[in-house]
């Protein structure tokens, strides 16, 4: 994994260059499309294509099992991750409603569900190999002919490992980067933070490796984020990041490359209190803010619609000349 990150191809900047000179001259004051001219060029310019294009958006839902749920730092049993996969399948859950409205393709990844990864106040919650092999389950998410990779999680437990890693990543407080996740409270939140702090405190001395860290703190969910990421890198894939925990998982990527999520976006700001915070450290703005904090790629899914409106605009709006519409004067 450490050989891929020191491969990872740049952007296409011929491709983005030929975007934003288009751009320049569609029948619209320049700049006045605002993020979406932004996302034409980010997508040309990940995609390799000077007309990019979000037909075949592909939704991913990673779960995991957490051994550290069982200090009681949720509000919903463990069983419920289990149960929600059935529900992907079933086709009942938001995700699938999203995806169907953006006439995606939804992928659900189940990790080790029978085996949870160690309570992480205790232990590391995997070992190098562990964490490995499900960064590499999660590159198989990443396969050609896939225009966006649109990338959640569920696993009951995972607000407060993607509190641990932010907290080792970045420093700071425990309850700096802990929230109510599934809607905990009073004692509840407040073992939330001390299981944080306590398992942070843990692995202080592996803080500087942040693949270590995410094997010491992570969840099989969040390491094939992260190698899903990766693949999507090396194959000329654009991604969408869902929320908090995902975030988490993409920011071991840029504690050791500050440049290894350039070919990211970050779909929506969770409501979980930290997740702002996140994306200020990584310089990243989110496209979205509706207080959604479901998980499961819903908000991933929901920007598609962005993009899909960044390609449209880009490929049907008329030039200046084409249209008859005088262009802006000469300053």
């Amino acid at each position: 994994m450490r050989a891929v990150i020191a491969q990872m191809p740049g952007p296409d900047v011929a491709a983005r260059t030929k975007v934003q000179l288009r751009q320049a001259d569609l029948t619209k004051p320049p700049g006045s499309l605002g993020r979406l001219e932004e996302i034409a060029e980010w997508l040309a310019a990940w995609q390799g294509r000077e007309r990019p294009r979000c037909e075949r958006p592909r939704v991913c839902v990673f779960a995991g099992a957490h051994g550290v749920a069982a200090r009681g730092v949720s509000a919903y049993p463990t069983d419920v991750t289990r149960q929600m996969v059935r529900n992907f399948i079933a086709g009942g859950a938001a995700v699938n409603q999203l995806t169907v409205a953006i006439d995606g393709d939804l992928r659900v990844y189940e990790m080790d569900l029978a085996n949870p990864v160690a309570d992480f106040t205790q232990g590391p919650a995997m070992d190098e190999t562990r964490c490995a092999r499900a960064m590499a389950y999660g590159m198989m998410a990443a396969e050609t002919g896939i225009d966006v990779l649109c990338l959640g999680e569920m696993g009951i437990a995972n607000t407060t490992s993607a509190a641990a890693l932010c907290l080792a990543l970045f420093g700071g407080e425990a309850a700096d980067w802990v929230g109510p996740g599934t809607g905990v409270v009073g004692a509840a939140l407040a073992r939330k933070v001390e299981t944080v702090g306590l398992g942070v405190e843990h692995h202080r001395a592996i803080s500087g490796d942040p693949l270590a860290v995410l094997a010491a703190l992570g969840g099989e969910e969040l390491a094939a984020i992260a190698g899903a990421i990766l693949a999507a890198r090396m194959g000329h894939i654009p991604v969408l990041l869902d929320g908090y925990a995902c975030t988490a998982a993409a920011a071991v990527l840029h504690r050791i490359d500050p440049t290894a999520l350039d070919h990211c976006l970050i779909a929506h700001r969770s409501a979980e209190p930290a997740h702002g915070a996140l994306c200020a450290r990584l310089g990243k703005q989110p496209l979205l803010d509706l207080g959604m904090r479901l998980g499961e790629a819903s908000g991933a899914a929901l920007a598609v619609s962005l993009l899909k409106a960044a390609c449209a605009c880009l490929d049907g709006m008329a030039r200046f000349g084409e249209a008859g519409v005088s262009p802006r004067n000469p300053s």
